[in-house]
């Protein structure tokens, strides 16, 4: 099992988001959390990644417990985060925003030579743009930049934070490409997307959310076929 989450409780001061969460991730799967705006989607992930460490429960990593790990810790274990809204540092290029990225693989030269060729192969505009600040990269730029950021890592288990949201359907269309692409490589993904309807396309397994606990899950094509899944989140 590659993400195994038990009976995890979270949230923010006092405020609890997160009641007896529980999922879990195969080896090469794709996995969307499916939810409203305030169900715990992205908390998960920031529990996950060890950015809001959980008040109960446990996290999993490949069946070594990361509770109460850094999130420095985690990244080095092979778990990337890409977070909502991108974060890229503005000031900085293409290569330096990728090389931070990279940073666990600082002393190995070779490795992040083939890493750069890794993530241009995916996003070739990117080589095109590798002198850039970031802040001046359109928004699907900055968004494939995040992407290739955490690919620099090189996570087995990638966790997505709405790749798609703000972005021309063009845009889309080429980050879901790459979801698919990279799960073909071997990367387990977590993704939390608004695109429901495309988010379940390039799953295999999704979850429903509902105040921070799940309230269903079963194969993306079921729940795609399946009407209150249908009437409630894919607006159909």
């Amino acid at each position: 099992m590659m993400l195994n989450v038990a009976d995890v409780h979270a949230g923010y001061g006092n405020v609890v988001v997160l009641r007896g969460l529980n999922l879990e991730i195969q080896e090469g799967e794709i996995v969307c959390l499916l939810g409203a705006n305030g169900a715990g989607k992205s908390t998960t992930l920031r529990v996950v990644s060890g950015l809001i460490r959980p008040l109960r429960g446990n996290v999993l990593f490949q069946k070594q417990d990361i509770t109460r790990s850094s999130p420095n810790e985690i990244v080095g274990l092979g778990l990337s985060h890409v977070p909502e809204g991108r974060q890229i540092f503005a000031t900085l290029t293409v290569r330096q925003n990728l090389l931070l990225g990279g940073y666990a693989h600082r002393q190995k030269k070779e490795r992040s030579v083939g890493l750069f060729d890794f993530v241009f192969n995916l996003f070739p505009i990117l080589r095109e743009r590798v002198s850039q600040k970031g802040g001046t990269l359109s928004g699907g730029e900055q968004q494939m930049l995040a992407i290739s950021r955490s690919l620099m890592s090189q996570p087995k288990l990638l966790l997505l934070d709405e790749p798609s949201l703000g972005l021309a359907p063009l845009v889309v269309i080429e980050i879901l490409r790459v979801i698919q692409d990279l799960r073909a490589k071997g990367i387990s993904m977590l993704l939390v997307e608004q695109n429901a309807t495309a988010a379940l396309h390039v799953s295999n397994r999704a979850y429903v959310m509902e105040n921070g606990k799940i309230t269903g899950h079963g194969k993306a094509k079921e729940m795609l076929a399946d009407d209150e899944v249908r009437r409630r989140y894919l607006g159909r």
